[in-house]
């Protein structure tokens, strides 16, 4: 018994291949993508001077004129966990091993070099919109979202506590610092790549409005506790390239 293939069976039979030849990419509702990679933290900074807030003594109080820092970038290692609520809306989770600011003199501490370092906390929240499709291979991305920022490990360099005992205060005094933490937005746009179904390479770049306020205390002193701060504005920009899986 002979069969004869019509045109419509041919037709069929040829979608069939296609469709399985064709690649299948899936971040649709109910997937949950982690991800890991380099972070670079890039800090568009600035700084107010120092101003000397207590005792309130001629000579002692008031602003330190010229005096500024500033903050060298960094690299740090992040984890996003992506949960998409939707196929083009996604809840996302930012977090990272804390990155160690290097904090520099400029101005009239410029000859004090490295001031000190900081540890910086900063998991963030953001709802992010993925354009194109489930099946789409290539979806960019934009989002936005808020941190929270803290530090821990707030160290000043021996050569900022010889600045400061050279200051006419007594010889065994120490310098410490504290950082404040606070709220802050963050706005974030990049891109995702399915290199198959389950695997993806990503690219963001995130902007975070970011100021800190810094208050210093040196004691003892012959005039007693010393106090100051200053405002540290960091705005940085972060690069972040990293490969996901999903589940």
């Amino acid at each position: 018994m002979q069969f004869q293939i019509t045109s419509a069976a041919k037709f069929a039979a040829l979608a069939i291949l296609a469709a399985s030849a064709a690649p299948s990419f899936a971040q649709s509702a109910g997937d949950t993508v982690v991800s890991a990679g380099w972070a670079h933290i890039a800090p568009q900074d600035s700084s107010t001077p120092l101003v000397i807030t207590s005792p309130n003594i001629p000579g002692v109080a008031g602003p330190k004129v010229g005096s500024g820092a500033s903050v060298d970038p960094t690299n740090t290692l992040e984890v996003s966990i992506d949960r998409f609520l939707t196929d083009n809306w996604v809840a996302s989770l930012d977090i990272g091993v804390p990155p160690t600011y290097k904090l520099i003199g400029t101005g009239t501490f410029a000859p004090i070099g490295q001031i000190g370092t900081a540890k910086q906390w900063a998991p963030a929240l953001l709802g992010k919109y993925y354009f194109g499709t489930a099946q789409t291979a290539f979806r960019p991305i934009l989002g936005l979202g808020i941190a929270h920022v803290s530090y821990s490990d707030v160290s000043l360099s021996n050569s900022f506590q010889t600045y400061g005992q050279q200051q006419g205060f007594d010889s065994s005094a120490v310098s410490t610092a504290k950082l404040g933490s606070s709220w802050v937005p963050v706005f974030n746009a990049g891109a995702s790549y399915a290199i198959d179904k389950d695997w993806y390479a990503s690219f963001t770049v995130s902007y975070v409005k970011l100021k800190t306020t810094a208050d210093l205390t040196i004691n003892p002193t012959l005039v007693g506790s010393v106090q100051g701060n200053t405002t540290l504005t960091l705005n940085p920009i972060v690069l972040y390239a990293a490969i996901g899986y999903r589940f």
